[in-house]
């Protein structure tokens, strides 16, 4: 690998982050039309149908097994994206990124290797705190526990993730799990939110479809193929900050001096198991 091809894969994966950041910023804005779950619903629907007219999966790429493997993954991924909307109707951007992280965090540091993974757990644990503030009134505790909850879900979404990549070629587990969660989502969603979409919200979904799953997802394969684990493990931790910038940017969300140091502790706890050897927190890419 050639120093300019490290270069391209790090900004390629810097922009897969920013893609990503952007198209939850969508999100934070359709949340206040037709509510969290509504989002939730059109952005996988929306996602799933662009991916099944692109991909266009076909039944000999699948075992019974793995196809079996594809629709639980898309219960999960619909499982995910569900309670991180619901967080962000409660938390800003960057503060329910950071909490969500702390699931594929959780990962990195039980396949880390050495002794000093075991300071990424204890620093993870201050950023949580400084987040949460749970002795000065601190943050909503529901948005708290939907969005940890949401990083439980990407824990077992990476694990998902794994088997089915080891038995499906390609896209072809992503263009079947992606509509199975925007199934999912409809059993979910508030009826009066189906009423509220208009064709301006629809073609703003797109948009958000687009910036998620879709152009991270190129990105991110084209930079995998340029970097190691590790230094895309690293690349990902710094997901939480790039939320951070994105809030105060375009959704005027400053998360004060607290708030900042505890995102910068989730943030280095990533990068810290990231060199440690574990996997990399690869982005949701069926969530966000």
């Amino acid at each position: 690998m050639t120093a300019h091809e490290a270069r391209t894969g790090v900004l390629m994966a810097i922009a897969a982050q920013i893609s990503l950041q952007l198209g939850m910023a969508v999100a934070v804005g359709l949340i206040d039309e037709i509510g969290s779950d509504g989002t939730a619903w059109l952005r996988l629907s929306l996602a799933g149908i662009i991916l099944l007219v692109v991909v266009r999966p076909r039944p000999s790429a699948f075992t019974w097994r793995s196809f079996g493997m594809c629709l639980v993954l898309g219960a999960v991924s619909a499982a995910i994206t569900l309670f991180f909307m619901a967080s962000l109707d409660r938390l800003a951007l960057g503060t329910a990124t950071a909490l969500e992280f702390l699931g594929p965090l959780a990962l990195a540091i039980i396949h880390g290797r050495g002794r000093h993974r075991f300071l990424w757990p204890a620093l993870a644990a201050v950023g949580v705190v400084l987040l949460s503030q749970p002795f000065g009134g601190g943050i909503d505790a529901k948005g708290v526990l939907l969005a940890v909850t949401a990083g439980i879900c990407w824990a077992v979404y990476i694990l998902l993730t794994q088997r089915v990549g080891d038995e499906v070629s390609g896209v072809n587990g992503l263009a079947i799990s992606m509509p199975v969660a925007g199934l999912v989502a409809t059993f979910f969603v508030d009826n009066k939110a189906f009423s509220l979409i208009t064709p301006e919200l629809l073609l703003i979904g797109v948009g958000m479809a687009l910036l998620l799953p879709v152009i991270p997802y190129v990105l991110e394969l084209l930079a995998l193929r340029r970097l190691t684990t590790a230094t895309f493990g690293i690349l990902m931790s710094l997901e939480p900050a790039f939320a951070v910038l994105i809030g105060f940017l375009l959704l005027d969300q400053n998360p004060g001096l607290a708030g900042l140091l505890g995102i910068a502790a989730v943030v280095a706890a990533g990068i810290g198991a990231s060199r440690a050897g574990g996997r990399e927190m690869a982005v949701p890419l069926e969530v966000g």
